[in-house]
């Protein structure tokens, strides 16, 4: 008996240690496996909201957007699948869900419900786990003035040119203060494996196109 239970307890030291290793090296890796999971499901909510959002035509785009983004608050709710984020630096393509709660940012990158969405005029900010629940902002600290950024919602689809970084505390949320044009901020706990403080990476946003499914069909977008 002796013997038994000192093989299932070096097992479970030798797994924990492996768990760590791993995260350390890579990221949080049972999260991961929840994530992965999660973002199929995710791809075919947008998908059903994309098809159910009218596409605005070129020259009504800009004026249509803050109207989308109304219409998207009202039949959205936490946890609802809303956006796709591409970031070439990062090779990170993931769907975006509304609100940053716990659950919410589990099953992907959450947009914060306080501020902006975009195509309305101020900041908008998305948050993402570090080390786990897949880590799409593992490497944001990568990020470089000039990086693109492009965030595809269902009424539109809104490019950005990263403009800097800051570190800030957890409480300062003047990052999502409106100042009078359109921005994107992305937020991460800083350092890694810690929750002390937030990194910020500001972009500008530097155009305003068709929604995805619209571009498929081969409409000009505006720019």
């Amino acid at each position: 008996m002796r013997r038994a239970v000192a093989a299932v307890l070096i097992l479970a030291g030798a797994l924990a240690l492996a768990d760590a290793a791993i995260t350390v090296a890579w990221q949080e890796p049972v999260s991961a496996l929840s994530a992965r999971r999660d973002q199929p499901r995710l791809r075919a909510e947008l998908r059903a909201l994309e098809l159910a959002t009218p596409a605005p035509s070129g020259a009504q785009l800009r004026a249509a957007a803050a109207a989308g983004a109304r219409a998207l608050r009202r039949r959205t709710g936490d946890g609802d699948a809303v956006a796709r984020l591409r970031i070439p630096r990062l090779h990170l393509d993931d769907v975006v869900v509304r609100g940053t709660r716990p659950d919410d940012l589990e099953r992907a990158p959450g947009l914060f419900d306080e501020a902006r969405l975009p195509g309305e005029r101020g900041t908008a900010l998305i948050a993402g786990h570090r080390t786990t629940y897949g880590a799409p902002f593992r490497h944001i600290d990568r990020l470089r003035r000039g990086d693109r950024i492009t965030v595809t919602m269902p009424y539109g689809t809104f490019r950005y040119v990263v403009e800097g970084t800051r570190i800030v505390d957890p409480a300062d949320l003047r990052a999502i203060r409106t100042d009078g044009h359109s921005r994107l901020v992305l937020s991460a706990c800083h350092p890694v494996y810690s929750a002390a403080r937030r990194m910020l990476v500001y972009a500008s946003q530097i155009a305003v196109g068709q929604p995805a499914r619209a571009l498929k069909r081969g409409v000009r977008g505006a720019r």
